[in-house]
């Protein structure tokens, strides 16, 4: 079943979303050379829109030579319709993703979307943020305004350095980190750095965020899955052969099976990293959000000169505001500095200073520990919802973050389930979306609750069971 989704509040019109949705899937051989589409009743019944629309849109992309009839048979995905190159480098299961998993649309009104790593934007400190804004504007020095240091402005790295040692155990001097815009550039220069004008070999957990798999692929990496279970990565499992340039890891919460690395599988990872003379990147995005005991220290704490942190502030404050940093053994930070001079001379510098203000007069603690409270409240209200209207399902990583894994015994969520569950106004995320291998989490899906308010998790999971049972 073929479903995407289309906005009605959106300046394009519904044959416009309708023609350019298609139009990109033929492209980059999401639909392939050959493959029969639904006719245009069951295409329309399936997106909600009315069939004359996707009859002037077939008709077009006829026209256009991306389509051709085949008498009494249907409408085919035409041969030559696509760019191999292109499909090559972001439809690949193992080393890339499709654009527009790069760059989710809006869901439609009314949708109830489940994304992970979504905080809640209604949340953000407006009026404290506005004020420190406002003095910075009016009271910083002129070098403010001028060219910045690569490595970011010193208050922020001064100030994130003693946070980072306090709530996370990160060792490390001010000088060790370098300001970034967000952990995606952070980790695309992790990527250069690491790879040395070759391509890298990386050993990345499975499943794995398909963010990190897009940036990984994009600098033509070589991809080495290793399995992960309900608390992360398996080291018994990393390659054995020629060493990897780095393996990849989120240990706080695992993304998306939600595990917590115990310290035993830290030291193992630790120790291979040693034998392999290979370093460890540790993405450390929603570790300030623990639930259940205390959150666990970082790998960084462990041994500094084998580990690298990548951390950012778009999970606790904002997406939009686009800072993220890298800690590095002193080794190499000279040459990361340079990576992010040639990348984009330098994070936003007003930016920078009003986060530091915003750290060091407390309200970055305090906007943690009142998020902490709703985000509790969220995850409760969507495990207790669970738990009444899918009583047989198995919910995993619960304990940290802003998302957490349901597993249901005996359905598979293929692309004919999740459309059914589309069409009950709810989206939810299948973990196969983000293996490597795929086969092993086929009944599993991602449901990320920071963005929802506690009546729209109850309601998505009213949707959800009524999918799921009426797919039954």
């Amino acid at each position: 079943m073929l479903w995407f989704p289309v906005d009605r509040s959106a300046e394009s019109s519904l044959t416009v979303q309708v023609y350019e949705q298609l139009r990109q899937r033929i492209l980059r051989s999401e639909l392939v050379e050959g493959e029969r589409l639904p006719s245009s009743r069951e295409l329309a019944s399936s997106i909600g829109v009315s069939r004359n629309i996707v009859l002037e849109v077939y008709d077009r992309l006829l026209a256009e030579g991306y389509l051709e009839i085949r008498p009494q048979s249907g409408t085919y995905v035409a041969a030559g319709s696509h760019f191999p190159t292109i499909a090559q480098a972001m439809s690949s299961d193992v080393e890339g993703q499709s654009a527009a998993s790069i760059a989710r649309p809006p869901p439609p009104p009314g949708m109830i979307d489940f994304r992970a790593a979504h905080p809640a934007a209604d949340y953000f400190p407006r009026a404290a943020w506005g004020r420190l804004a406002k003095e910075i504007c009016l009271y910083a020095p002129e070098r403010a305004f001028g060219y910045g240091s690569p490595e970011g402005a010193s208050e922020l790295r001064s100030v994130l350095a003693r946070y980072l040692l306090q709530a996370r155990g990160v060792r490390c001097h001010p000088e060790q980190i370098v300001i970034t815009t967000g952990a995606t550039q952070a980790l695309q220069l992790v990527t250069g750095l690491l790879s040395r004008d070759k391509r890298a070999r990386i050993a990345v957990e499975d499943p794995v965020t398909d963010e990190m798999r897009t940036i990984f692929a994009y600098a033509g990496a070589e991809l080495l899955p290793v399995p992960v279970d309900d608390t992360g990565i398996l080291p018994e499992e990393l390659p054995a052969g020629e060493a990897p340039d780095f393996v990849f890891v989120i240990p706080s919460h695992q993304f998306p099976l939600g595990g917590t690395l115990p310290i035993q599988r830290r030291i193992q990872l630790i120790e291979y990293a040693r034998r392999s003379d290979c370093l460890i990147v540790e993405d450390d995005y929603d570790s300030e959000f623990t639930y259940e005991g205390v959150p666990v220290h970082s790998m960084q704490g462990l041994d500094p000169e084998r580990v690298i942190y990548v951390g950012t502030f778009s999970k606790i404050l904002s997406p939009s505001l686009r800072i993220g940093y890298a800690v590095l053994p002193i080794r190499y930070v000279e040459e990361y500095r340079r990576l992010k001079w040639f990348a984009d001379r330098h994070t936003a510098m007003l930016e920078q200073l009003i986060l530091a203000r915003f750290m060091e007069e407390g309200y970055f603690d305090r906007h943690i520990r009142r998020m902490r409270k709703i985000y509790r409240k969220r995850r409760e209200t969507l495990a207790s919802n669970l738990r009444k209207h899918l009583p047989q399902a198995r919910i995993l990583g619960e304990s940290a973050g802003m998302h957490l894994v349901v597993e249901v015994p005996g359905v598979r969520f293929t692309e004919e389930r999740m459309a059914q569950i589309a069409r009950e106004g709810v989206h939810v995320y299948a973990v196969e979306h983000y293996a490597l291998v795929r086969g092993r989490h086929e009944n599993r899906i991602v449901m990320g609750y920071g963005g929802l308010t506690p009546q729209d998790i109850a309601d998505g999971v009213e949707r959800l069971a009524r999918a799921i049972t009426a797919a039954d």
